[in-house]
């Protein structure tokens, strides 16, 4: 496949160092009856190594480009030329679920993780290539600058892992950011007693404005008419410090009152 320039405003950066390409997909240890989706193959990087392994494997590529090559080059994959913001997974999900990988554009992780999430029930498992600081941040904790939206959503629907850094110098062209692969692992068990929908709203809406208090916070969004005096949560202290519990227990609160 000829060397094709990477498009910008599809986030491209391809991945070209063999070692990191083997590298990733040793930790995603495929299997040969695994149903793999591939979100961005670009080139075919990842694609060349895990369809030598894998029967049933889709890929989603975004770029016309390179659709037909690749479609040449690994026949026994089915390659699919669309968004993967606007593919339905429950379509690609047969018997089994899903186990989803690729070197994701970077500016639209938290769309991609958040589709993830919530149709997380035709997904086994994610293995994704991210900017290192929104790694940082996937596995933040409490009290620290890193903790915020993403470390409570996407670890209390998953179990999250920073598996390893990855520098620019395997890309082309070099980004001019470090890069992290992060597992994510679906089917965690959570809480039947909130609704989930509300306990996102109320997580985005705490963060709002990190410096502020929780009250204040909560005012500034959907929340403002509650009676925060009256409630037996401390909303004093700012979202940084909640843990996920907390946020399950201050969700549970404002669902009782039936709003």
């Amino acid at each position: 496949m000829e060397k094709l320039k990477p498009l910008k405003r599809f986030g491209q950066n391809y991945l070209v160092d063999k070692n990191t390409i083997q590298k990733i997909v040793n930790q995603f240890d495929p299997k040969p009856d695994d149903t793999i989706v591939e979100i961005g193959p670009g080139q075919g990087a990842l694609t060349s190594l895990l369809s030598k392994t894998v029967k049933d494997y889709l890929a989603i590529e975004i770029d016309k480009r390179v659709i037909d090559d690749l479609k040449i080059n690994f026949p026994t994959v089915e390659f699919i030329n669309q968004d993967f913001l606007e593919i339905n997974l429950q379509d690609l999900a047969s018997e089994k679920k899903l186990r989803v990988i690729g070197n994701i554009p970077y500016n639209i992780t938290s769309p991609i993780l958040f589709k993830l999430i919530e149709e997380r029930d035709f997904v086994n498992d994610a293995i994704l290539m991210v900017q290192y600081e929104v790694a940082k941040r996937i596995v933040g904790k409490p009290r620290t600058k890193d903790y915020g939206i993403l470390s409570v959503l996407t670890n209390y629907f998953a179990d999250t892992e920073l598996c390893f850094k990855i520098p620019p110098t395997v890309f082309y062209p070099k980004p001019n950011v470090d890069s992290a692969i992060v597992s994510f692992k679906f089917g965690k068990k959570i809480s039947n007693e909130i609704d989930e929908k509300l306990f996102v709203k109320v997580v985005k809406a705490a963060f709002g404005n990190r410096r502020k208090t929780l009250k204040n916070s909560l005012s500034n969004n959907s929340f403002g008419d509650l009676n925060f005096d009256s409630l037996a949560f401390d909303f004093t202290r700012r979202a940084e410090e909640l843990t996920i519990d907390q946020f399950i227990e201050l969700t549970k609160i404002i669902q009782s009152l039936d709003r």
